[in-house]
Formats: structure tokens, sequence, C-alpha cells
């Protein structure tokens, strides 16, 4: 099996060593001005949103590469128009990018654009293969799914890590973001005891505004109840000023064991790329 980066084969030093990001294709300008504060070969997600052209992305995924990270370009099956469009993101990824990892998603439409319905059907497609990458990155939902059962969840899961190894590459799970460690912790004892051992990234928002936090919470339908929230370390009484993840990740660094398997974490940086990555060397230096 192709290993998709040699962390994933040693114990991590801390709870962000081997964390990997999150950008959009308007980011460019934020990626290059965190970059020296960026350790080389980090994983950096390039997202795929409605409203950005390819060659935008293509330049973001290629950039990404320039300034020594490792590219993984989200594919979104629905906004898709169709099989030439995919295999020509694809090519244009690997050939100018040096693109060994993709992140495939459903995407928002309930309707397809193109004749791909989820993120199934492009893993299924054999373009992955063909092309020469190693690793596919799919969802978990460790606080469910809006529009599939806990059980759909879980069949959808295994089905598509099934797949990816039948054909010869790695899995990799990315989680949506999280408030609430517990709900993850739970989440991940099940996908263990399931007998899948696919490594997991978590997803933790980087420091933002709580309003900020909180309309992405509800875009995403990650659950915010004032309970959580409040362990996380915010009141909804008090929505002006900023919060960071710092009792999230703390929580996780005491919490996380064997049982769990192998876990890194993924950020998505709500309040921008610079922030985020001088949350996480600040964090660093002090564990």
């Amino acid at each position: 099996m192709p290993i998709i980066h040699p962390n994933w084969d040693r114990a991590a030093a801390n709870m962000v060593d081997g964390y990997s990001l999150e950008m959009t294709a308007k980011d460019v300008d934020s990626l290059r001005a965190a970059a020296p504060a960026l350790r080389p070969e980090t994983p950096v997600a390039v997202t795929f949103l409605p409203g950005e052209e390819f060659k935008a992305r293509i330049a973001a995924t290629r950039l990404v590469r320039d300034l020594g990270f490792e590219p993984m370009p989200h594919f979104s099956a629905r906004r898709i128009q169709s099989a030439g469009e995919f295999e020509d993101y694809l090519s244009a990824a690997v050939a100018e990018a040096g693109v060994k990892r993709c992140f495939v998603i459903a995407g928002d439409p309930s309707e397809p654009e193109g004749p791909f319905f989820d993120s199934s059907a492009l893993i299924s497609s054999g373009a992955f293969e063909r092309a020469g990458i190693t690793a596919i990155g799919i969802g978990g939902h460790p606080e469910g799914h809006p529009n599939m059962s806990k059980q759909q969840c879980w069949d959808v899961l295994q089905d598509k890590v099934a797949d990816i190894e039948s054909r010869g590459m790695a899995p990799l799970i990315v989680t949506q973001f999280v408030f609430d460690a517990d709900a993850v912790l739970d989440w991940l004892a099940d996908l263990r005891a399931r007998g899948i051992g696919a490594p997991v990234r978590i997803g933790v928002p980087g420091p933002a505004g709580i309003k900020t936090l909180l309309r992405f919470a509800a875009r995403c339908g990650v659950g915010a109840s004032a309970s959580v929230l409040a362990k996380y370390g915010i009141s909804i009484t008090q929505l002006f000023g900023s919060a960071g993840p710092d009792k999230l990740v703390d929580t996780f660094a005491r919490k996380l064991g064997p049982q769990h398997g192998r876990v890194r974490l993924h950020f998505y940086p709500f309040g921008g790329l610079e922030k985020t990555v001088a949350w996480i060397n600040d964090y660093d230096r002090a564990h």
C-alpha cells in the first residue's frame, strides 16, 4: 500500500506535528505571506468552490508545489459538468503541480451538474489511478450527515475505503471541522471498532472571529449548541471578539490514545492562513 506521508509511520511529537491546511483559489497571496512560517512539505488542500475558475484552482495548486508544500486539490463531484472536465482538471493538476493526492466530495448541489452524483462515482471512474494518484482523501462526519442516517454514513465510508484500496491507492479520512472533541473521540473509537484502519485528519477551525466561526458552523451543519461552544471556549452571550482552538486541541492531546489509530489535525483557516499558521507555531513552541 502506498504511504501518504512518512509522518504517518511515527508517533506525533505533539498535536500539531504533521498538520495540514486548507485554502481556496483566492488565498494565493495569503499563502505566499504565510509560507515562510510553514513547515516544508506541509499538505495544503485546495478547495473546489463555486464561482472559482478552473485556471485559478490550478494556479493555486501549482503555487502550493512551487513554495515547497504538498498540494491536495479537491474534486466536487456534483459541480463537475462532464467526464472531460474532470479528466482535464486532474491531468492539469498532475502535469503542472505534480499532484499525488486528491480529495473527493459530493458537493453542495442537491442535483449533479454533470455525470457524477457523488464522490464514489469519481473514485470508481478509474481516473485517479490512471493519472498516478497515490492517495485519495474522503470526508468523515463525526456529528452525522444531514442527508444520511448514521448507518448509511458508515456503510458509505467503508465502501469508499475498500474501493480506494482495491485500486492500489491509500485512503485518508478528513473530517468536517468540529467544536466538540468528545464527539470526535467517540466516532474514532467506533471507526476503529468497525475495522477501518485508514489514517484520519480531524478538522479544526483556526482562530477566527466568533461570528465567523458560527456562520461557518451553520453553513456546514456543525454542532454548535451552547454547551459544546462553552467547552470550546465560546460564550453565546459574548459574540464579539475571536476564539482559537486551544481547548479543543488540548482535549485531543489529553484523550487520544492507541485505540483511536493514526490521527493528525487538518486546519480550516477561517480567520486567515497567516493567523492560523501563527497559532500552530505558537502551540508547537509551547509543547
